[in-house]
C-alpha cells in the first residue's frame, strides 16, 4: 500500500495480527497490538530510509525491507540486533514481499522468486507471469500448507495456486469473470478469498480442489476498488475494505453454506427455528438454479454482510484484520492517511462501534545529530555476512539459478 503524496508509504499487519508495520518517507515503525484498545505500543523504530515495504515474520525479529531509494533491492534484517542478514538485487522493481516460516516470496511485475527462509537461497523462479503491476499475490501463513497464489490472467479472474514447498503448480481456479483485485488465504492455508476489479462479489474457495465454499455480495457499485481481504484469527469471519468509507464483515456459516443436505437435516431435527431456517435456506439455494435464471439466482444465494464499520474518510486504501484483543473480538483498520481504527464487533451483527483511534503519524523524529549517531551505531552493529549464523551471499539476481523453473 503506497501513497507518497500523503507522506505515507506502507501499512500492513503481520501474519497472525499481533503487530503492525508502518513505513514512512524517512522511517519505519513496528507496533504491538496486544493492548490496542487502550494504547499502541511501539516495538521498534528506524530512521533515515524511505520505506515502501516492511514485512515482519510473525513476532520474530526478522524483517524484509525495500526502500524507495533502491526499489530493486531487498534487505533482510534482524532489528533487535541491528544487523543486516543479507540483501538481494533483482532485475526490476519489487512490488510485494510475502513470508512465512518456510518461504520468502518476492513478486516482480512479471515473475516471482521463492526463497528458502533458512538460508535465503532462491529455490524456484516462476517466470513470465501475466503482467502484475500491483504485485497482487498471497502466501499462506501456515508452513504446512505453504501455498502461493497469484493472478493467472490480465483479462479474467483466473487464480493460480502454487505449492511453495514442493515447488509445483497445485490448481487453477476460475474465480471471477473480471481480473482479480484482492486475495487472501485463511490462517491455516486451506481456504482462499478473492475479489475482482468490479468489487461487488467476494468468493471463498477450497484450496485443495478449487470448490467454491462461499459467495458474498459486497454491494452493487461498479467503481469500487477492494484493497484488503482478511480471514479472522477465529476462522469465523472475513473482512473486506475498499476505497469507500465502509468495511464489510461476512460470517462464514460453514454448517449452512456447505450444501450438505443431510448435515443440515440432522441439525434441524436437533433443535430450534434457527437450524430449520438454515436448512430451508440451503434447500432453496439448491433448487433455485433449476427454477430461475442465473442472474436472479445469484441475488438470492449470495450472502450479505454480517456487520459493517464506517470509516471517517473514503478514497484511500486500508488494511483490515479481525483478531482477539484481550479476549474480545476486534476489527482493526490501518489507513494510509496515518490512522488506525479499533472497532468492537456486535455478537448479533450490525454496525461496529469505534472504540479507539490511534495516530500513526505521531512519531518522534530524531534531530540531525541524533540521526547521525543512529547511523553510526547501525554501521558498527552490522557484521560481515561470513560471521552470521546463516551463510547467505550477497548477489545480484538477474538470471537466478533454480533447481526447477517454469
Amino acid at each position: 500500500m503506497a501513497d507518497l503524496d500523503s507522506g505515507f508509504c506502507y501499512v500492513n499487519f503481520n501474519q497472525d495480527f499481533t503487530s503492525l508495520s508502518v513505513g514512512y518517507k524517512n522511517a519505519y515503525t513496528l507496533y504491538s497490538l496486544n493492548s490496542v484498545d487502550q494504547q499502541l505500543e511501539e516495538i521498534y523504530s528506524s530512521y533515515g530510509d524511505d520505506i515502501c515495504i516492511v514485512e515482519r515474520l510473525f513476532s520474530s525479529s526478522l524483517l524484509a525491507i525495500v526502500s524507495l531509494n533502491a526499489p530493486r533491492k531487498l534487505k533482510v534484517c534482524h532489528f533487535k540486533k541491528g544487523t543486516e542478514i543479507c540483501n538481494y538485487s533483482y532485475s526490476n522493481t519489487i512490488k510485494t514481499v510475502k513470508l512465512n516460516r518456510a518461504r520468502l516470496v518476492v513478486c516482480l511485475e512479471e515473475s516471482l522468486y521463492i526463497h528458502n527462509i533458512r538460508d535465503m537461497k532462491v529455490v524456484h523462479t516462476i517466470r513470465d507471469t501475466p503482467t502484475n503491476s500491483s504485485g497482487l499475490c498471497a502466501l499462506a501463513a501456515d508452513s504446512d500448507n505453504c501455498y502461493l497464489a497469484y493472478p493467472g490472467s490480465v483479462v479474467s479472474g483466473e487464480l493460480q495456486i502454487f505449492d511453495a514447498v514442493n515447488l509445483h503448480a497445485k490448481t487453477m481456479i476460475p474465480a471471477h469473470d473480471s481480473p482479480l483485485a484482492a486475495m487472501a488465504f485463511s490462517l491455516n492455508g486451506s481456504e482462499i478469498a478473492t475479489a475482482s476489479e468490479k468489487g461487488t462479489v467476494i468468493r471463498v474457495f477450497c484450496v485443495n480442489d478449487g470448490t467454491k465454499l462461499f459467495e458474498f455480495r459486497r454491494g452493487v457499485k461498479r467503481c469500487v476498488s477492494i484493497s484488503s481481504l482478511s480471514f479472522s484469527s477465529c476462522k469465523q469471519y472475513l473482512c473486506c475494505s475498499s476505497n469507500t468509507e465502509t468495511v464489510h464483515i461476512f460470517k462464514l456459516e460453514r454448517s449452512v453454506m456447505s450444501g450438505e443436505r443431510s448435515a443440515n437435516l440432522n441439525a434441524a431435527h436437533k433443535s430450534g427455528d434457527e437450524n430449520w431456517m438454515g436448512y430451508l435456506k440451503s434447500t432453496v439455494a439448491n433448487y433455485l438454479p433449476y427454477a430461475l435464471p442465473t442472474q436472479v439466482t445469484d441475488v438470492f444465494t449470495q450472502g450479505r454482510a454480517f456487520a459493517s464499520a464506517m470509516l471517517p474518510v473514503a478514497g484511500i486504501k486500508h488494511a483490515c484484520a479481525i483478531t482477539t484483543v484481550q479476549k474480545s473480538l476486534r476489527l482493526l483498520v490501518a489507513s494510509q492517511n496515518g490512522f488506525m481504527y479499533i472497532y468492537s464487533i456486535p455478537l448479533d451483527g450490525g454496525e461496529c462501534q469505534l472504540i479507539k483511534k490511534h495516530d500513526l503519524k505521531n512519531i518522534d523524529q530524531p534531530s540531525p545529530q541524533q540521526n547521525q549517531q543512529l547511523q553510526q551505531q547501525q554501521a558498527t552493529l552490522i557484521r560481515p555476512l561470513e560471521s552470521l549464523p546463516i551463510n547467505v551471499p550477497q548477489q545480484h539476481i538477474s538470471t537466478p539459478k533454480s533447481s526447477a523453473e517454469d
